[in-house]
């Protein structure tokens, strides 16, 4: 007859042996595998707070895992646990739905860059440039030196424009003057506007043509390209140079005017 010791102490001993090695062998492979998957991140030059916080995210779960395993070892029924933490999880799942919509948009906005920090862009009606991408949200600074914190999901399910992801832009300007005004010198004066600015580039050429015959105005259109650093400078630039051209050379740039005809009956004694 098998003695107390043989039915449960032995058997519980080794069950308990086999439990603590599959944990601390688990938590060293686990280690091991984080470390892994961190160098290969890296390797494909990801944002490091993204590396640092999917390694967290694996470590968890390979944590959970081990545990899960040792237990079983053990003879304890894991089927109820594992629903418990599933369970858990939907119900954190739905709670955060919004930060875990902000957290996906931050992981597509560091892995694909549609645009990087320092960069000027417009985003979720902001424009400014782009300070820091964190994984829930981005940090802008505007023209008159706002910070404003836009969730990334708000940024990723809209238009995202990035004025500096070119070297070069076009500065789209439109000039109106007279009915009355030479036309060709209007032209010449323009043309002589942009061409004289060292920062407009030859290549692609500048362009000013007539574009519309408005209703008190002939409108040009007048683009230039300049690099992208120049742009404000150049737009500015050259408007403030047509006006006083314009005006030297008595071309006036009209003002919005509807002419009205009447027709009076004839009185009638």
């Amino acid at each position: 007859m098998e003695s107390f010791w043989d039915l449960y102490v032995v058997p519980w001993a080794l069950n308990i042996a086999f439990a603590l090695a599959i944990f601390f062998v688990g938590r060293w492979i686990a280690k091991r595998l984080v470390n892994l998957c961190g160098r290969l991140m890296r390797r494909a030059k990801l944002d490091e707070m993204l590396i640092n916080f999917v390694s967290s995210i694996i470590s968890v779960l390979l944590l959970l895992f081990i545990i899960v395993a040792a237990l079983g070892q053990l003879g304890v029924d894991t089927t109820s646990l594992i629903a418990l933490v599933g369970a858990a999880g939907l119900a954190v799942g739905l709670a955060l739905q919004d930060s875990l919509k902000n957290f996906a948009a931050g992981v597509l906005l560091i892995i694909f860059r549609p645009f990087r920090e320092g960069d000027f862009v417009e985003v979720a009606g902001i424009a400014g440039i782009c300070e820091h991408i964190s994984i829930f949200n981005t940090v802008m600074r505007t023209g008159d030196n706002r910070e404003v914190i836009v969730p990334n999901g708000s940024i990723y399910s809209g238009v995202i424009t990035n004025y500096s992801a070119r070297d070069t832009r076009r500065v789209d300007m439109v000039f109106g003057i007279s009915y009355d005004d030479d036309l060709r010198k209007a032209k010449e004066i323009l043309m002589d506007i942009v061409k004289s600015d060292e920062r407009v580039l030859a290549d692609p050429a500048p362009v000013v043509v007539v574009a519309a015959l408005a209703d008190s105005s002939v409108n040009f259109n007048v683009r230039p390209w300049v690099k992208t650093a120049d742009y404000w400078a150049v737009l500015w630039d050259v408007t403030e140079q047509v006006k006083l051209r314009f005006d030297e050379a008595g071309i006036t740039i009209p003002y919005p005017q509807v002419q009205v005809h009447t027709n009076q009956p004839e009185s009638t004694d």
